[in-house]
């Protein structure tokens, strides 16, 4: 029987060895913790984002990096693939905010556990405890994986699903890097995306605005020539050391490529308050506040405006006396407060390092790779899935619906060869 060796259990080595031993493979399955499926029993906060239901093409546009390659394993297996998969594994879904999938009960483990059951049952051998030190080779193809008891393991094919370099207490610790290039692979540049943004302004630095969450706003990065980058709309939360929530991790990476850009000077960042709103829409409001009532505190009439903390550095930066009448405000003074409400301005001096990221950026060469079987161009035999590869994603169910996708992809192809 054809022998394939899987190397990482998370989600994508998983669907690989699934998908192989489905298809007719003999396969065995390596990871060097002592427990299978880590890092997607802790995904979606332990509730398990099994996949995301937008369309395609909305699909491709959450996975900023290299998302056009998916079309091809999109192909093979896409997220409707996923839904229809764990449902038919008796896995009862439900659709969330954004299209993410979820399983009702809200629970990852039970997505883990699924997952080995149909390892049992398709047969594959899964070894746990046992590190992978490298690759074997003769000249043109893949023969196997050393392992470090100094022993071999060979194989026709072998799926390399070892992860990236981020949440390494998973096991994702970048194994496999030297391995590909080993194999005459490119290795494209690391660096951390969906991570937290780190500032150095007096108002991060004095704690401020610690803890504190903003929903449904705006958050621009800028460039040096002072155009925008990027724009993303939805939560975020201050922290002690800057921001993060849902729309910092998705900016984060175009500070990383910034600051790469600008041999590391501070990039500037911009929040909006009211994005369905121009600044003469806000002029407009807070002179009818000031007409209605005139005759309070600042503070107290505009408290509708944003949580009081934010408010309170709103008017400050707009030079207004938080405990001064609003009747006293000049327009243009209410002016000014209106543009810090659309254009509230600040730096960030980078992000959190790798290991705090939640996704790694770059990895081997998706131009290395074919994407309708996830095989090596320059190894035959040899597969790489998931997020070892560059390619990456925004959160909210798309990276595991990239490792899903390619990891069944490689599983597939791999058990479909057939040497001559």
């Amino acid at each position: 029987m054809h022998k394939v060796i899987v190397v990482g259990g998370g989600p994508a080595g998983l669907m690989a060895a699934v998908a192989a031993a489905s298809h007719g493979a003999d396969v065995t399955l390596i990871d060097k913790g002592n427990k299978l499926g880590r890092k997607l029993a802790i995904s979606g906060g332990g509730r398990c984002n099994v996949t995301n239901r937008m369309d395609e093409r909305e699909l491709i546009r959450y996975i900023p990096g290299n998302g056009k390659f998916m079309y091809s394993p999109f192909s093979v297996f896409n997220n409707e693939d996923i839904i229809a998969f764990f449902e038919g594994l008796g896995i009862a879904l439900k659709e969330e905010d954004m299209g993410r999938m979820f399983p009702v009960n809200d629970k990852a483990a039970t997505v883990v556990q699924t997952l080995l059951d149909q390892l049992r049952l398709k047969g594959v051998e899964t070894i746990t405890d046992q590190r992978v030190t490298g690759l074997t080779f003769d000249q043109e193809r893949v023969t196997g994986v050393k392992l470090e008891n100094n022993t071999v393991a060979s194989a026709d094919q072998v799926i390399v699903a070892t992860g990236g370099t981020s949440v390494p207490h998973t096991g994702s610790t970048g194994d496999a890097y030297p391995w590909a290039r080993n194999a005459g692979h490119t290795v494209t540049e690391l660096y951390p995306t969906e991570v937290p943004i780190t500032s150095s302004d007096p108002f991060i630095r004095e704690r401020a605005l610690q803890g504190l969450s903003l929903r449904d706003v705006e958050l621009t990065v800028w460039n040096q020539k002072k155009k925008a980058i990027v724009k993303h709309e939805g939560d975020m939360l201050f922290t002690h050391f800057g921001i993060s929530g849902p729309i910092a991790l998705r900016c984060s990476q175009y500070i990383v490529k910034e600051r790469k850009k600008t041999g590391g000077q501070p990039v500037k960042l911009s929040i909006d308050l009211h994005p369905g709103k121009k600044v003469g829409d806000l002029e407009q409001m807070l002179q009818k506040m000031k007409k209605a009532s005139g005759e309070k505190s600042c503070k107290n009439v505009l408290s509708s405006l944003a949580p009081e903390r934010f408010l309170l550095l709103l008017l400050e930066r707009a030079h207004i006396d938080a405990s001064s009448s609003l009747k006293d405000v000049r327009a243009e003074t209410l002016q000014a407060l209106a543009k810090e409400m659309k254009h509230f301005t600040f730096s960030s001096d980078g992000t959190l390092s790798l290991k705090k990221a939640f996704v790694t950026g770059g990895g081997v060469s998706v131009k290395e790779i074919e994407p309708k079987t996830m095989q090596s161009k320059i190894k035959q035999g040899l597969y790489f899935c998931g997020e070892v590869l560059d390619i990456h994603a925004y959160t909210g169910g798309f990276n595991i619906t990239c490792a899903f996708s390619t990891g069944h992809t490689a599983g597939k192809s791999a058990a479909d060869i057939r040497d001559n």
